[in-house]
């Protein structure tokens, strides 16, 4: 994964963002191993759905959670299933196809924000 330190990306309120597999990162952030293993799930979610629909699907499931109880970005099936496997950094080698979806239909309800 390519790495490309910046201040203009991410936004504000995070340390790093993944487009298109290249991990956008705030100058003086830490990349610990369990926050690279998230960034690789998310390129994992991408590369399945070839780019585009990853980002399509991402955009609409944060629009249908923003009205829901708790956050809308934590809520998010692909950031749920990043965050549940980021510390286990052997996830990707057995991983199967599409194991976002599992994550879907319960949302998780977070009450702090996040971190990142």
């Amino acid at each position: 994964m390519k790495i490309i330190r910046t201040s203009i990306l991410p936004f504000r309120g995070f340390s790093a963002i993944n487009l298109l597999g290249i991990l956008f990162v705030h100058h003086g952030v830490y990349l610990s191993n369990e926050m690279m293993n998230h960034e690789r799930i998310h390129t994992a979610q991408q590369r399945e759905m070839l780019f585009v629909f990853f980002y399509l699907a991402y955009f609409l499931e944060w629009l249908v959670r923003l009205p829901m109880r708790g956050n809308a970005y934590r809520s998010i099936s692909f950031e749920r299933e990043a965050y549940a496997n980021q510390r286990n950094l052997h996830y990707l080698e057995s991983r199967p196809l599409y194991a976002w979806r599992k994550y879907v239909r319960r949302p998780a309800y977070y009450h702090k924000k996040s971190s990142r």
